[in-house]
């Protein structure tokens, strides 16, 4: 989920040629700046108490605890750099994009985490229905399965990200998305110390504190599967069975998380995640392509456009139902002459899933063919008697009632 941000020093150095001529102004300006940072760090230290005693008094949890743990924590100007959105200039580019996820190093790796955990792969296949192959893109385009996971301490990140995010025309929305990610943070690191929600009971304050101040990425995803905490209290399970969740250190607690998340989330067992457009209906598909990842259309309707073939509407020739909802994604990239052009796929219920684990339309291609270029077979494996129900056509072959990505990820994707 990183973001690649160029710090450019143009500030820096005409900070240092405005810094000469007038001694009395530049003796000023630290004070200036230092009741500016002083009210700042107020504000923040007096939002944050305010949610923990909303938490303490809503929990029943003890308000001293919760205090000591968030005593030291501070703003990080770094992270309030990181979130910022790209410049004016910037432009999306799927081949770019592809590029840095799709490469020897990873793929090498994932193919080592693969064979070490094996065993356990197939297993979890088994049990939930989600293709190895995909659990393991997945972890490997987060963090080439753990070797990057971040190093801001979590709490930080999160109170940050809460209380003093950058002003962007999106920031209200984004403080209460960090906010509800910092409750459930503590509520996390309380259960884990060996509280019980609601309650007063005593906990390990060592294990409690350790929690808070575990690593995260910039944004506060924590270990290899990098899961919100929000994700954690939902959709992480313990698959080593020794009693805890440690996303961080455990491959097999991570691989069974991963795979619980696409469960729930609506993964369907043998069938694809996106076919390509037919070459000569891209201004079809172009017309249909509005970026919002919601299951609008049918495969049925946009075979009687041109944009699939009937053989991706049979399920014995490895494609799915002509009812089945699918949507139109769009890649956007740059050519050989930098000028902009498009990539377009239909993305089918699996798809979607994948955007719900990251809200990008990039990312997600990207684990398709990551998995891809690791033997999985993006065609439907339904045992052939089922696809008797292919035959069947729908009432209404063009829309269908979408089926939308949860509330939370209500914004454009990649």
């Amino acid at each position: 989920m990183s973001l690649r941000i160029t710090y450019m020093l143009f500030a820096l150095a005409l900070a240092e040629c405005l810094s000469a001529p007038i001694q009395s102004a530049q003796s000023q300006q630290p004070i200036v700046n230092q009741t500016d940072d002083a009210v700042a760090e107020a504000r923040f230290r007096q939002n944050l108490n305010e949610l923990l005693s909303q938490i303490s008094q809503t929990q029943k949890i003890s308000l001293p605890a919760l205090e000591t743990g968030f005593l030291d924590a501070k703003t990080v100007p770094s992270i309030r750099k990181l979130v910022l959105p790209p410049s004016g200039t910037f432009k999306k580019n799927w081949l770019a994009y592809r590029k840095r996820f799709i490469e020897p190093v990873r793929l090498k790796a994932g193919r080592v985490f693969w064979d070490q955990n094996q065993t356990f792969l197939s297993q979890v296949e088994q049990d939930s229905g989600v293709p190895a192959e995909i659990i393991v893109a997945i972890i490997g385009i987060e963090t080439i399965y753990g070797r990057q996971t971040g190093n801001f301490r979590v709490k930080d990140v999160l109170s940050t990200l809460a209380f003093s995010y950058p002003d962007t025309p999106n920031k209200a929305a984004r403080e209460q998305l960090f906010k509800d990610q910092l409750k459930e943070l503590i509520l996390l690191c309380w259960t884990e110390a060996g509280g019980k929600l609601p309650s007063q009971n005593s906990i390990d304050s060592t294990r409690f504190n350790t929690c808070l101040n575990q690593n995260s990425s910039y944004a506060g995803a924590i270990g290899l599967p990098q899961f919100m905490p929000g994700s954690i209290r939902n959709y992480a399970v313990d698959g080593d069975g020794d009693g805890r969740i440690d996303l961080k250190q455990s491959p097999k607690d991570a691989i069974a998380s991963v795979a619980n998340f696409m469960k729930k989330h609506g993964w369907q067992t043998g069938m694809p995640i996106s076919f390509p457009v037919q070459v000569n209906a891209v201004s079809e598909a172009k017309a249909l392509a509005d970026g919002e990842p919601q299951l609008k259309y049918t495969v049925q309707g946009l075979i009687e456009k041109g944009i699939l073939t009937k053989q991706q509407g049979d399920l014995q020739s490895g494609g799915v139902e002509p009812h089945s909802k699918v949507f139109i994604v769009d890649l956007l990239y740059l050519d050989k002459d930098g000028l902009d052009q498009v990539q377009y796929f239909v993305g089918l219920n699996n798809f979607l899933t994948i955007v719900q684990y990251n809200l990008s339309y990039f990312y997600a291609q990207s684990v398709a063919e990551f998995a891809e270029a690791l033997g999985y077979k993006n065609q439907s494996v339904v045992p052939a008697e089922n696809s008797a129900k292919a035959n069947s056509s729908p009432k209404s072959s063009e829309q269908a009632k979408p089926k939308k990505v949860s509330a939370k990820k209500k914004q454009k994707p990649n």
